[in-house]
C-alpha cells in the first residue's frame, strides 16, 4: 500500500539514501516515476524541463551545492519537495521566500528520523536545565567516510537547540566506514557524568521519515520541517 497522498514519487539524486528511498518506496506499493542523477539533472534542468511530471511529490537527497537549484526548480515546476540534502542553510531564506512567493510546498530536515526530531526537543530542554549546574557540553557525531558535510546537519541543530539556552557545545566529527549516524552529547561534571545519544542502525530509519514527510506535505502549501510533521512547537531555524 502506498503512503497516504503519494503514490507517485519522484526521486532526486541516486546516492545511497536516493536509492534507499526508492526502494522503501516500491515495497510499499509506490510508483516511482524517475530517479534523477546529477549527471542528469545539473542546476535543476531535468526538472525544468518536465521530468517530474506526473510525480505528486519529489523526495531530494543530492549534493549540498545542487539543492537550492533542485528545490527551486521544483517550487517553478508546481511539485512538492522534501530536502533532505543538508549543507545549504545559509540560502534557506531565499528558497523559503521563493516558495511562498511561489505558493509552494517545501519540507525541509536536516534528519527524518523521528528519533532525531524528538532528541533535538530534549536537547533544547537539556540546555535549559542544565545551564549554569557545572556540567561541560560536548558532543560527538559519527559518519560514514562519504558524508560531506561536517558536521553533519544534524549536530548543527542539535547544538543550535542546546545554545539556545547559552551554554556552548563544541563538536567532535568522526567519519569511519558504514556507520549511518551516531550523535551523542557528554554532559560531565566533577562527580557525575550524563550522556544523551541517538544511535541510527540503519539509514532506512532516514528513507521512512522521508517518505513520511512526502505524504504530510501533499495539499500543503509554505515551508515545513519534520516538527511540522510531528506536531512540535516550531523553533529557532539554522
Amino acid at each position: 500500500m502506498s503512503e497516504r497522498g503519494v503514490s507517485r514519487l519522484g526521486i532526486i539524486g541516486d546516492g545511497r539514501m536516493g536509492m534507499a528511498v526508492a526502494e522503501l518506496a516500491r515495497a510499499r506499493g509506490m510508483d516511482v516515476v524517475v530517479i534523477l542523477s546529477e549527471a542528469e539533472n545539473p542546476d535543476g534542468s531535468a526538472i525544468a524541463s518536465g521530468a517530474l511530471e506526473g510525480a505528486d511529490c519529489a523526495i531530494e537527497f543530492s549534493q549540498p551545492g545542487s539543492a537550492v537549484a533542485n528545490a527551486l526548480a521544483c517550487v517553478r515546476a508546481g511539485v512538492p519537495v522534501v530536502i533532505g540534502t543538508t549543507g545549504w542553510y545559509d540560502r534557506l531564506a531565499e528558497v523559503e521566500t521563493a516558495v511562498r512567493a511561489a505558493n509552494g510546498s517545501l519540507l525541509w530536515a536536516p534528519n527524518f528520523s523521528a528519533g532525531v526530531v524528538l532528541l533535538t526537543a530534549l536537547v533544547e530542554r537539556a540546555g535549559e536545565l542544565f545551564r549554569g549546574a557545572g556540567f561541560d557540553a560536548h558532543m560527538v557525531e559519527t559518519h560514514h567516510t562519504a558524508k560531506l558535510d561536517s558536521p553533519s546537519g544534524t549536530a548543527k541543530a542539535l547544538a543550535q537547540a542546546f545554545e539556545a539556552a547559552g551554554q556552548a557545545l563544541p563538536i567532535t566529527s568522526v567519519r569511519l566506514g558504514h556507520v549511518p549516524g551516531t550523535h551523542e552529547i557528554t554532559l560531565d561534571a566533577a562527580y557525575e557524568q550524563v550522556t544523551i545519544a541517538h544511535t541510527a542502525r540503519d539509514r532506512r530509519v532516514f528513507a521512512d521519515g522521508a517518505l513520511r514527510a512526502a505524504a504530510w506535505l501533499v495539499g500543503r502549501h509554505g515551508v515545513y520541517t519534520m516538527r511540522d510533521v510531528l506536531g512540535l512547537e516550531p523553533r529557532s531555524r539554522p
